[in-house]
């Protein structure tokens, strides 16, 4: 008699359309995940990846465009993959706005578009998700940044906004425990912003590295599988993957 099948587990990725978090989706699609994948603009790109995953694996992946800006549109995401897949284990924000704001140019609307990625609209998913995870025992992955611990220079507002997703994973590791961990991986220089910092910047902070070299997405992507796969007995933790950098002035 043949036994049922283990279901698959569920994973929801914010801004998965490319860069890191279309390789956390290969990473996490290839461990046996299926996937609900935001993204805001990237169309072309995120047809191209649900197209290579679902090659991959038929029926495995459903993508939803969202501005998380929008609060009221932040429950659309959890209910996409609890109306395909039926659960959802896990929950990536990976999505984040990167600029520059230096003192004396800096608006309320810089404020706001920095917060909404990289703070609220983390909290507000995590919220929508929480009776799902509840449900199958699962997990939130927040990608937050070195720079929240020590603020990047010219970029005070999202230095600020990721300090405020840092706290965040603390405080909503107690908030839904013990049926939900919570943690967060803080990368280094792995992949450089398309805007915001020149490559003479990059080899300074290379240079400032022990390692002595750059992180890759996958680096990040592995770390993120860890944590919401093997790191059972985690919760509250934010890894940083980030060759050393963080120990350094």
């Amino acid at each position: 008699m043949m036994q049922p099948t283990e279901p698959r587990p569920v994973a929801l990725i914010t801004g998965a359309a490319k860069r890191v978090g279309a390789t956390i989706a290969r990473t996490l699609h290839a461990a046996g995940y299926d996937l609900v994948l935001h993204y805001r603009h990237s169309r072309d790109e995120m047809e191209t990846l649900c197209a290579e995953l679902d090659g991959a694996r038929p029926a495995s992946v459903v993508s939803i465009a969202a501005d998380l800006a929008d609060v009221d549109a932040l429950p659309r995401l959890v209910d996409a993959g609890t109306a395909r897949f039926g659960r959802l284990d896990a929950l990536v924000n990976n999505a984040s706005s990167f600029f520059a704001t230096p003192i004396g140019t800096i608006s309320t609307a810089q404020w706001d578009e920095l917060f909404a990625s990289n703070a609220r609209a983390p909290l507000f998913l995590a919220q929508a998700a929480a009776p799902a995870l509840r449900a199958a025992r699962g997990a939130i992955v927040n990608i937050v940044d070195i720079y929240a611990q020590r603020p990047l220079g010219g970029h005070p507002v999202y230095s600020m906004a990721k300090a405020a997703l840092a706290m965040m994973t603390l405080a909503l590791a107690k908030e839904l425990g013990p049926d939900v961990r919570v943690n967060g991986v803080a990368p280094g220089a792995v992949l450089w912003p398309d805007t915001g910092k020149s490559y003479a910047d990059r080899d300074e902070l290379i240079a400032r590295t022990p390692l002595q070299r750059a992180g890759a997405p996958e680096d990040v992507a592995a770390a993120v599988l860890f944590l919401l796969r093997d790191a059972t007995f985690t919760t509250g933790q934010i890894l940083a993957v980030d060759g050393g950098r963080s120990l350094s002035a």
